[in-house]
């Protein structure tokens, strides 16, 4: 099975432990090349109109967050109003990425060691997952957990010191996007993008 070359673009080091992580579980035979990315969505926004011309010769798989977006459809068209390329896998997470890592309900409640109760079953809903992903680590009984993604209460940081860090490793070692699924749809809707690419090389 040949391998399919693929770029990412995403807004941070979160991010692409997650992509990196459901290319991997998708069994399908992608190839990261580049990993693209500044802080936050404006190198997104800045550069996606090159990206879509890029992606002629190298596909690309982009991922930003909501945010305050009305939808994923207004956000994509307002960023990229011209045709986007079929080599240009543009997703978006409803609201942040962290919706995405609380998805997986059962494997976030034994990493935190809080009840599973306490995540919405819905995380497409939840109006700010990461100040509700801080607000359960607040709640964990895990010292280390707490000190590292919950922000000190005498600084002015909205995350915890070792905020990513933490969290990539969740995502390396225990998320599963399969069971996630059933909790967003924006992550199954990402991941169906990645299970149907097929990339187109023009002559």
């Amino acid at each position: 099975m040949t391998d399919i070359p693929i770029n990412l673009v995403v807004e941070d080091a979160l991010s692409e432990a997650v992509l990196k992580e459901m290319l991997k579980q998708s069994q399908r035979p992608f190839s990261v090349g580049n990993c693209l990315h500044g802080r936050g969505n404006g190198y997104i926004k800045k550069n996606i109109s090159g990206l879509n011309h890029g992606a002629k010769g190298m596909p690309y798989l982009v991922l930003t967050d909501l945010d305050n977006a009305e939808c994923p459809l207004s956000l994509i068209s307002s960023w990229l109003p011209q045709p986007r390329h079929p080599n240009l896998i543009f997703r978006v997470a409803i609201k942040e990425v962290e919706a995405w890592l609380l998805a997986h309900r059962e494997a976030f409640a034994e990493f935190l060691n809080i009840s599973v109760n306490l995540i919405p079953g819905d995380v497409d809903e939840i109006p700010d997952p990461k100040q509700l992903l801080i607000n359960l680590a607040r709640k964990s009984k895990k010292r280390n957990l707490r000190d590292a993604i919950v922000p000190d209460s005498n600084s002015t940081a909205k995350i915890g010191k070792d905020y990513n860090g933490q969290l990539i490793q969740f995502v390396q070692q225990n998320w599963q996007v399969e069971p996630a699924q059933a909790s967003s749809g924006s992550l199954q809707r990402a991941m169906n993008a990645l299970m149907n690419f097929e990339p187109t090389w023009e002559a």
